[in-house]
């Protein structure tokens, strides 16, 4: 397999082709851009070239990056609970992803670039929780910064050892792309079994906002559990009555709780996930009528204004 007329190609358009492959990855699609990086850096004959790679990086990155934003400020949670809906993993999700931001701060739109997933995550998260846009573009540049550069600097440092890995692709091409599809089929199905795995967990039965407040109305008792970040509550709204808790520390919470009460688990996450996650925790832990809220806090908002 003859792979010069893609060596003349790289060559000629190195920094379009970096710009284009990371503004691709920063909006969310599978398509690397580390190994790009790489191969261009590994290509130049001088590093005074490097400086202009790294530019069209950093400036690609920003630009995804000011759209993700700008989505986050606009929408809020609604861009999230999108991106967590498309994503393969369902252990995705709006309170993991903003607890991790609440928990790293600015830093975690610096360092977020090295976490895959999370690097497209981050900008909406940003911009939903109102950080302002100079912060967030002085860190998303550092971040973009430091991650395209150590490829840049991997890939010329290493230009010896990619020319032997492009000498092999030349020679054994099919079979390397079979070992690369073979990989990636693999880990995609992992990722497919986890959906269904998750999907099968999905099937507890579940209790309708509506037959919740029905319920509460009649006066029989129900222990409700809120898995939504504080600030995510902050911004929102609290459902009365509800107890607050980390899916992480739910084991700590059922000691203040009846096993034989009903109990309610419900969150902001696409297909209930953490809610579902948690009563099957608290299953396991002897609580005999666990029930997730389906549709979560907004499937509640509607119900109590629509009455």
């Amino acid at each position: 397999m003859n792979f010069s007329w893609l060596n003349d190609l790289l060559a000629q358009h190195q920094q379009l082709l970096v710009f284009i492959n990371v503004l691709l990855q920063q909006l969310g699609l599978p398509v690397p851009a580390v190994p790009t990086m790489m191969f261009q850096a590994s290509q130049v004959t001088h590093w005074l070239s490097l400086p202009m790679l790294l530019l069209a990086a950093v400036c690609a990155s920003l630009l995804a990056d000011l759209i993700w934003y700008q989505a986050g400020k606009q929408f809020g949670y609604r861009i999230l609970k999108f991106l967590c809906r498309m994503s393969i993993n369902p252990g995705s999700c709006v309170n993991q992803t903003e607890q991790r931001f609440a928990r790293w701060g600015i830093w975690s739109v610096v360092f977020g670039k090295f976490i895959p997933g999370f690097s497209t995550m981050a900008p909406p998260v940003a911009g939903a929780l109102g950080m302002s846009r100079s912060q967030f573009l002085l860190a998303s540049a550092i971040g973009a910064a430091l991650w395209a550069g150590l490829a840049l600097a991997a890939g010329y440092a290493l230009q010896a050892q990619i020319a032997v890995l492009l000498a092999l692709l030349a020679t054994h091409g099919i079979r390397i792309v079979l070992v690369f599809a073979a990989i990636l089929a693999s880990w995609i199905g992992w990722k497919f079994w986890q959906k269904k795995r998750f999907e099968r967990m999905a099937a507890i039965p579940h209790i309708q906002a509506s037959d919740l407040r029905a319920l509460l109305q009649q006066g029989q008792q129900a222990q409700i559990i809120d898995l939504r970040s504080p600030t995510l509550v902050a911004e929102t709204g609290v459902v009365p009555g509800a107890l607050q808790a980390e899916l992480s520390h739910l084991a700590d919470l059922s000691e203040q709780l009846s096993r034989d009460t009903l109990t309610v688990t419900f969150c902001a996450c696409p297909g209930d996930a953490s809610a579902i996650h948690a009563a099957h925790r608290l299953q396991e832990l002897g609580f005999t009528q666990v029930r997730p809220l389906r549709g979560g806090f907004d499937a509640w908002q509607q119900e109590t204004q629509a009455k």
